[in-house]
């Protein structure tokens, strides 16, 4: 009876939302069905546009600067497909990164979403979130009762079994960034009930198992800047908080799985990373490539094994030699274009080339795992430059209106952008510029005016 009076209590909600905002709903829709199916998503994603145009009002229509920059992204994208030494591949691109284009004509079309409907928008969401991720330790427990296999708890699956806690499509990295935007809604109340607390450590606990070693280490950044500084009793308890959480991440990186590949990325780049076996379990023959290495070696050996890090700062090096050998600078060399130059440079340094599956394609077919340094090498400088604007306009506007939820999807962003190239994913690409447009949309420019 309780399931169905809160049931029931949240349909008329929404319902009652939805009349005040026809875009609520729908923007609704668009954030929770990311997980799922592209085409569930895409179908959601209809859903948006269509309302936007059926209930567009001349008098709700004004231009907000924050919203045309996606908009212009999208337009030097398209633009690439001139210059670009891949036509075929910007032109099939395009499609995939159309959501730059048309999330943000919707927000433009539709009446502005108010503070308080944002917040109940983000609430929604977040319960979502709640939902997906108990499915999926409740699928690893029945995975791990049939194969007896502790990896079904942690990370994404690397091959066609699929051992990891979410499938490989879905990506750890990218479900870490969905779940943490909910973490911290329940995690910034000020006054939390014992459900908040209980969903806080849930949705905590599940981006530890996720295990990616970035958005850990931003999450519990963001954790002690708000219990340390945006709390209004972090005065109070400063102390008490940081022995507390300094035992908590003792437990947590105590944890096998996690400590190892924490312990992975750090061996790995010292000096003591030039021996194989100073980490457990690495195959005889194989070396790992340490941060130096990555940087200044000649050559690479097949048996040459990059963990995240060095592989990003040889990916980064790439970068730097192909700037300097063509003349991309102010163009790029087109929207998706650059994974010929990639594969070039990788039989020039004799990189493992894979085999003919998906499951082992070789470092030669990845792209630049930076998403600062893919707009740059697609897009040239102005790719770049326009991407940085977005950034700083979405912290300083987050700032402004003093939601914390904002401002950990921007720090969030900023740091992710590092480690992945986020937005050339269908589902990265949908979930920055939704995020994107609802929090950065109807902000006034005088801080003093209300919303």
């Amino acid at each position: 009876m309780n399931i169905y009076n809160f049931s029931k209590n949240v349909i008329q909600n929404l319902i009652k939302e939805n009349k005040s905002n026809p875009s609520f709903v729908p923007i609704l829709l668009v954030l929770t069905t990311i997980p799922l199916s592209f085409a569930i998503n895409n179908i959601a994603l209809g859903i948006f546009l269509l309302t936007s145009f059926i209930f567009f009002k001349k008098e709700n229509f004004t231009i907000q600067k924050a919203l045309l920059l996606p908009i212009l992204l999208y337009v030097l994208m398209a633009v690439s497909y001139f210059w670009s030494i891949d036509s075929r591949e910007t032109f099939l691109a395009l499609s995939k990164e159309v959501p730059l284009f048309l999330i943000p004509l919707g927000f433009l079309l539709v009446k502005k979403t108010t503070t308080e409907q944002k917040g109940k928008i983000i609430k929604y969401y977040s319960y979502v979130i709640i939902g997906f991720v108990v499915y999926f330790f409740l699928r690893a427990v029945v995975r791990y009762l049939i194969f007896n296999d502790s990896r079904v708890f942690f990370y994404h699956g690397e091959n066609d079994i699929d051992y990891g806690l979410v499938p490989k499509l879905l990506n750890a990295i990218h479900m870490s960034v969905f779940v943490a935007i909910a973490f911290f809604y329940f995690f910034s109340k000020e006054i939390k009930s014992k459900t908040d607390l209980f969903f806080s450590t849930l949705l905590f606990a599940f981006i530890l198992l996720l295990s990616s070693k970035n958005i850990i280490l931003v999450v519990l950044v963001l954790v002690l800047i708000r219990t340390f500084f945006f709390s209004k009793t972090a005065h109070k308890l400063r102390l008490r908080n940081l022995i507390v959480f300094g035992l908590l991440l003792g437990i947590v990186f105590s944890m096998g799985r996690i400590k190892d590949r924490f312990k992975v990325e750090f061996q790995t780049n010292t000096d003591k990373s030039l021996s194989t076996n100073v980490i457990e379990g690495i195959p005889v023959g194989v070396h790992y490539v340490s941060i130096k290495e990555a940087w200044i070696n000649p050559t690479f050996a097949p048996n040459d094994y990059f963990n995240g890090t060095a592989f990003r700062v040889y990916q980064f090096r790439v970068f730097c030699e192909l700037i300097k050998e063509n003349n991309i600078f102010f163009t790029g060399f087109g929207l998706n274009a650059s994974y010929p130059k990639i594969k070039e440079k990788a039989i020039h340094y004799n990189l493992y080339m894979g085999v003919k599956s998906d499951s082992d394609s070789g470092y030669q077919s990845k792209n630049f795992h930076n998403q600062y340094v893919q707009n740059f090498a697609e897009l040239g400088i102005f790719g770049f430059i326009l991407l940085l604007i977005m950034l700083i306009i979405n912290v300083k506007n987050a700032f402004k209106t003093k939601d914390f939820v904002h401002f950990a999807f921007a720090i969030l962003m900023i740091s992710l952008f590092l480690t992945e190239s986020f937005l050339w994913r269908q589902r990265g690409v949908v979930f920055f510029t939704m995020m994107f447009c609802l929090f950065n949309s109807g902000i006034v420019q005088n801080s003093s005016k209300a919303e």
